[in-house]
């Protein structure tokens, strides 16, 4: 076995030994490159140069802004107003609390760009008012944590613009209009599976349309609305970069969350930030070991060497194209969903390009699988938050979950071999 060999099973090798053992996830990433620098006999000095390097990015000064306005939004009495937002727009269906759980989720995630804050946000809410109306309290945390996963694709995603940066300076700006149509096809599947389950265990309906009531609630809600608009078509329109648009969206967010709704005093304010910290700790660090990670792959030509690997299976580009999902769907079952997408991308993204997948459209395809992966044990943090809310096993979650666990994979497949679901909108714009 020669030095390059022993180096490549030494950091994935590492990497994956430590993960089954349960290491942080940083910590694993940082101790498999440290480990593979000492069997190359390169400098150590190198890891601290890749992990400044790696957060040393003006892209990526937006995630700690995106996170800011998704916790000060979700904390400011937001999460009410888009319920009754979404419950004037389909509430009137059969299962329409499901309906309004789907519809929220969309609103939302447009607002807070996490599965996790939106789970544990909504979930609080709507679970025990869909058990009160009548639905199954296992069915109702199902749809809650599925519909979740629509804000990780619905601008501003923080993890879109991770993606953008590790996949070399793809516009972001491009990747958050890829996202709208992917969203909403998500959620008018799990709408279909909702509506379904709904007739068969006739579940109940919701009050009669409104137009009048949609009138009042679309208006007390824009303000929360505005602050997408202010995010996305500053980006889209080139008035300001992502980072520019996220710093005025934490502005925009507090005045809101303070002034406006009056959810958040300043000792709640105070708390949100504290919030912030501990969640931006956990990405920067991964960012940074993720660096020194990238560093040795690209040194070994790890990505090269699984791109010949992949393709010397099949030519074929569907079967390349189900590969990818299939690689990035069991990832998602051990890994978090940043570092997928840290880790992932550079060794992924030059098969997807060579059988012609837009990168934009392999974000898209990249952030819902790993959104699926979310849902899935061992390591699916919202079907961990979403059972502890409802104080449900998380194997019963589970087998509720299975048919929209099938209504994801159906979207997933659809935005893979139908390019223009993520491409139409950015091509359209320009």
């Amino acid at each position: 076995m020669d030095g390059n060999t022993m180096a490549i099973v030494v950091l994935l090798g590492g990497f994956f030994v430590m993960i089954f053992l349960r290491f942080p996830i940083a910590y694993a990433v940082g101790l498999a490159s440290v480990l593979c620098l000492m069997v190359q006999g390169l400098p150590l000095s190198n890891i601290c140069q890749y992990m400044v390097k790696g957060i040393s990015s003006f892209s990526l000064m937006a995630v700690p802004f995106f996170i800011t306005m998704g916790v000060l939004m979700g904390s400011g009495g937001i999460s009410e107003k888009l319920i009754a937002l979404a419950n004037a727009c389909v509430g009137w269906m059969r299962g329409g609390m499901a309906m309004v759980n789907i519809v929220a989720s969309y609103f939302f995630g447009g607002i807070s760009g996490s599965a996790s804050a939106d789970t544990a946000s909504l979930g609080s809410i709507l679970i025990p008012m869909m058990v009160d109306q009548g639905y199954d309290a296992d069915f109702s945390t199902a749809v809650t944590i599925t519909s979740s996963c629509e804000g990780l694709l619905v601008p501003p995603s923080h993890n879109m613009v991770i993606y953008a940066t590790t996949a070399g300076g793809i516009s972001v700006g491009s990747l958050f209009l890829a996202g709208y149509i992917p969203g909403a096809l998500l959620a008018g599947s799990l709408m279909v599976g909702s509506y379904i389950i709904s007739v068969k265990r006739n579940y109940p309906k919701g009050e009669p349309f409104s137009l009048i009531n949609l009138g009042k609630q679309l208006f007390v809600s824009i303000w929360a609305l505005a602050a997408v608009l202010i995010v996305v078509f500053g980006v889209v329109g080139g008035v300001f970069t992502a980072t520019e648009s996220a710093a005025i969206a934490v502005v925009y967010s507090l005045f809101v969350s303070v002034f406006v709704y009056k959810g958040l005093d300043w000792k709640g304010v105070w708390k949100a930030l504290d919030d912030c910290v501990a969640t931006l700790s956990i990405v920067l660090i991964l960012i940074s070991t993720s660096a020194v990670f990238g560093f040795c792959l690209t040194r070994l030509h790890v990505p090269e060497l699984a791109a010949n690997a992949i393709t010397g299976l099949t030519r074929n580009p569907y079967i390349l194209a189900l590969l990818l999902n299939l690689i990035l769907l069991v990832l998602g079952c051990i890994m978090d969903m940043a570092p997928i997408i840290l880790i992932a991308t550079p060794i992924l993204l030059p098969i997807a390009t060579s059988i012609g997948i837009d990168p934009i459209q392999f974000g898209i395809m990249v952030v819902l699988n790993c959104g699926i992966g979310l849902l899935t044990p061992p390591v699916g943090a919202v079907l961990f938050i979403g059972s502890a809310i409802a104080k449900l096993p998380m194997e019963k979650v589970v087998k509720a979950t299975l048919p929209f666990y099938l209504c994801m994979i159906i979207s997933l497949l659809l935005i893979t071999f139908i390019p223009a679901i993520s491409m139409w909108l950015p091509n359209l714009l320009g």
